[in-house]
């Protein structure tokens, strides 16, 4: 009414002219009123609201949980890493609180390739706006620093829950904290491992990679290593020789390729000689297929029984994906003349074209297969969850070791590494059981028939496995029986042991004791040389993990306290194998950064303590066997007369407090975990090193399984299933089936210094003879070195500096030195322990004669 166009349409009249005036007005009157509440409404739209665009043919994942500028930061270093080649994926990040302004710096840097939504996964609206349904997989982080890990975890199963339900068919892999919470997501019925869901336990691994330290020390910091992307690019003037040796090492990440078909019909030694020798690569294990296509095995070390079939997977460490593509490309007829592996690439020969064929093939195979048990769900049900014994590994060897060299149709997936972006199954494709993956498994391959006999002859007599034959068990025990007072601790022969220094009040929260002494108790041990676990601490708050230690053999407790040192003399701590340091106590909320205190005064105190210079006790018994408590060994080495010297590694919970548990350590506080001086040296740990496991589970199913093998001494989907129950491990008879389970490889030490590898501490010795000697003769693969940090100075002479540090796969041309310690991959040896047994008992009655004159 206030416009009059073009003047055709107008007022006539005086009083409809003045009736305009005031209409004018009073319309601008109230436009200016609403404005307010107009920009109010334009200025309350969500910054982070929207919904994902997905772009076809690029894929993207979805990331919840717990969603900081610490674990994205982390997560986004590690996935993003330039030794994954192009990471062609966008991550999209949804949580229900703003991002504060550090984390909206992050994902500023990554805006290409980054995505931040304002939601929760508990609300399938949200879910609709990530495109959940479309998503490659979903990651569920956890908080690493829960006050509650329980409620931490609940959280985290409840988010799995709302995304399963609204879409059955994503890929879910989830962070939990605590071992036992893993059995609920077995109740959740879209849970299903043949689809790539997989859960990450930071307990679990965390313990298990100190079980391993105990066996070998510093392996936790190589694995560690391994699992996370760095970089090496050259050796630095400005650093010590012996940081430039670890730096290298650590650069070294693990990856899977597909073996050429130059590796066709060798033994794996063969395959790792080459490997090492000609393409300056590590193999440690291959993916063995049988005679299904569900029964694809992981087999670390295999024995030379078994040879490689066409388009077997390799697992490697290497500085890169670009080296590991050597093994891939490598053709005997164009490189066998090649002095520089980095000259390897695509060859034109007919080989090549012949080998591409066959992995057309058997693709196709694998289509066809995933075609089939689309249509016929239940087939593919029945047929995946098979049990893993000798008659199925008879089977899979027969498929193997064919004379006429026919391979049945084998389920192959493209090439996806540990370590890098590069192709990986789909989600959707994956052939995997419900149940954890039982085709994945570390390869058992059947002992012989005396060698069989033998094992049954000598294990047989009271010395019981759990009922899958992977771990030694023991009828239950009453705490009150494992129950030490100082007195009677400081009578006992205690030597070779493992300290547990324990922090904890009655009511901590659960660490989950079972996965540090289950790696301990492996059944690839014979019965004498497991290390007694002897636990100092709280005895309230150990009685609430007795009941998942109970089956457990050579286990003592001293209620005590890890900073009493009259306590840890009575353990006898400058004896022992490792003393190692944990704590079940909740950060301050006050002040997190003092959540490591008694750790780390504990670690202090037992580096100030002096012990007296003498030999220990010897003790026997008429049977030979061990007793209850220690070793039946024939005399105690001689102790540390330094607390500094005791073996020791201390878990922390923050990583910046590393800095106080080497008073002699230069390290600059702001100093990654990895590179400073404890680390190295593995003499210190921090679950935020697994953090580069969720990524690394991601772009490699086979990833998680092969961490797990190594780390937990063989835990298998059947285990899983009976400790979900709570009740603790099932004894089992000793059936050829279970003792088959034993034959394993084991992470070891060995010394250069004597013993069989004795000839190769000679000055001017190479690592490179030593792994072929290895390999060929006594079947031991060598992962890499464990060295004084002054070795180079003193040229394996007397070592004034106590510690050692890492090495990881070490160059062919390495000079070794005396004083080395040696990481290898160790065959089951099924006559060790009666061998062992005779040994000792005419040691002992030697020494006896000898100490009676």
């Amino acid at each position: 009414m206030s416009t009059v166009g073009y003047g055709d349409i107008f007022c006539k009249t005086v009083l409809g002219k003045f009736f305009i005036v005031f209409y004018i007005m009073g319309g601008l009157a109230m436009f200016a009123s609403y404005l307010p509440e107009i920009f109010e409404l334009i200025g309350t739209r969500p910054k982070y609201g929207g919904e994902y665009k997905s772009e076809k043919g690029k894929k993207h994942i979805v990331v919840c949980g717990h969603i900081t500028y610490e674990s994205v930061n982390s997560f986004l270093t590690d996935f993003l890493h330039e030794d994954r080649e192009d990471v062609d994926c966008e991550i999209v990040f949804i949580n229900r609180k703003l991002p504060d302004l550090d984390l909206e710096g992050v994902f500023k840097r990554n805006f290409t390739i980054v995505e931040f939504f304002q939601g929760s996964v508990m609300d399938p609206k949200d879910l609709e706006r990530v495109q959940i349904k479309q998503a490659d997989a979903c990651l569920v982080l956890a908080n690493k620093y829960s006050h509650d890990p329980d409620a931490e975890d609940a959280a985290s199963i409840m988010r799995v829950i709302s995304i399963k339900n609204f879409c059955e068919e994503i890929r879910v892999i989830i962070q939990l904290m605590q071992y036992h919470n893993k059995a609920y997501l077995l109740n959740i019925p879209s849970w299903d491992w043949k689809r790539g869901d997989d859960v990450i336990c930071l307990a679990e691994l965390k313990l298990g990679f100190i079980a391993q330290s105990c066996l070998a020390p510093g392996f936790s910091t190589m694995m560690a290593n391994l699992f996370a992307m760095r970089s090496f690019k050259s050796s630095s003037t400005t650093l010590n020789m012996w940081q430039n040796d670890y730096l290298r090492g650590s650069g070294m990440e693990m990856y899977t390729e597909t073996l050429s078909k130059a590796f066709n019909g060798l033994t794996f030694p063969q395959a790792a000689e080459l490997c090492f020798t000609k393409l300056e690569l590590l193999l440690i294990a291959i993916e063995v297929k049988g005679d299904d296509l569900h029964d694809n095995q992981i087999a670390i070390n295999p024995k030379p029984v078994i040879k490689l079939a066409s388009n077997t997977q390799g697992f490697f460490m290497a500085q890169s994906a670009e080296e590991v593509k050597r093994v891939f490309f490598y053709c005997k007829h164009c490189h066998e003349d090649v002095t520089d592996p980095s000259t390897i690439k695509k060859c034109k020969c007919k080989n090549l074209a012949l080998f591409r064929k066959g992995v057309r093939a058997v693709q196709v195979i694998g289509v066809a297969g995933r075609a089939m048990r689309k249509e016929n769900p239940n087939v593919d049900a029945s047929s995946q969850v098979k049990p893993v014994g000798a008659p199925m590994l008879m089977n899979t060897l027969k498929a193997l070791q064919n004379k006429d060299g026919k391979n049945s149709p084998t389920q192959s997936k493209k090439p996806g590494r540990l370590g890098s972006g590069g192709a990986r199954p789909s989600s959707r494709s994956n052939s995997h059981a419900a149940l954890p993956p039982v085709d994945k498994l570390p390869l058992v391959v059947p002992l012989g028939v005396d060698a069989m006999n033998s094992v049954v002859e000598v294990e047989q007599q009271q010395k019981r496995f759990d009922s899958t034959g992977m771990f030694h068990w023991c009828p239950d025990r009453s705490i009150e029986e494992c129950i030490l007072d100082r007195n009677q601790a400081a009578m006992t022969v205690l030597n070779g042991h493992v300290v547990v220094c324990l922090f904890a009040e009655p009511e901590s929260p659960l660490i989950g004791l079972r996965n540090l002494v289950m790696p301990l108790r492996a059944s690839n041990f014979h019965y004498h040389e497991l290390k007694h676990v002897v636990i100092l601490g709280n005895l309230d708050y150990i009685k609430r993990e007795w009941r998942n230690l109970h089956n457990l053999p050579k286990i003592s407790i001293l209620e005590g306290s890890p900073l009493s040192r009259a306590d840890l003399r009575a353990v006898n701590v400058n004896l022992c194998d490792m003393c190692t340091i944990l704590s079940a106590k909740v950060a301050g909320i006050e002040d997190p950064t003092l959540a490591d205190k008694e750790a780390i005064l504990a670690s202090l105190n037992i580096k100030a303590m002096h012990f007296d210079d003498t030999l220990g006790l010897l003790q026997s018994q008429s049977d030979g066997r061990d007793s209850q408590l220690g070793s039946p060994l024939v005399m105690q080495r001689k102790g540390s007369v330094y607390g500094a010297n005791v073996p020791m590694i201390t878990e922390l919970i923050n990583d910046s407090n590393v800095q106080f548990l080497d008073q002699d350590d230069d390290d600059d506080p702001d100093t990654e975990l990895y590179l400073t001086q404890p680390f190295a040296c593995g003499t210190a740990f921090a679950v935020s090193v697994l953090d580069s496991i969720m990524s690394t589970t991601y772009f490699n199913d086979n990833a998680l399984t092969l961490i797990r093998t190594l780390i937990t001494g063989g835990a298998t989907p059947e285990l899983e299933l009976i400790l979900a129950e709570g009740a603790g491990l099932r004894g089992g008879y000793s059936t050829p089936e279970t003792l088959a389970n034993r034959d394993r490889p084991r992470v070891a030490q060995i010394g250069l210094f004597e013993g069989p590898l004795a000839q190769f501490g000679k000055t001017g010795s190479k690592y490179g003879d030593l792994f072929v000697y290895s390999l060929k003769n006594l079947g031991m693969l060598c992962i890499g070195l464990y060295r004084f940090r002054d070795a180079h100075e003193n040229q394996g002479q007397a070592s004034v500096c106590t510690k050692r540090f890492v090495i990881t796969n070490p160059a062919n041309d390495f000079s070794l030195y005396p004083t080395d310690l040696l990481f290898v991959l160790q065959q089951f040896d099924p006559k060790a322990g009666n061998e062992n047994r005779n040994r000792q008992k005419t040691r002992w009655s030697a020494v006896s004669r000898e100490a009676e004159a």
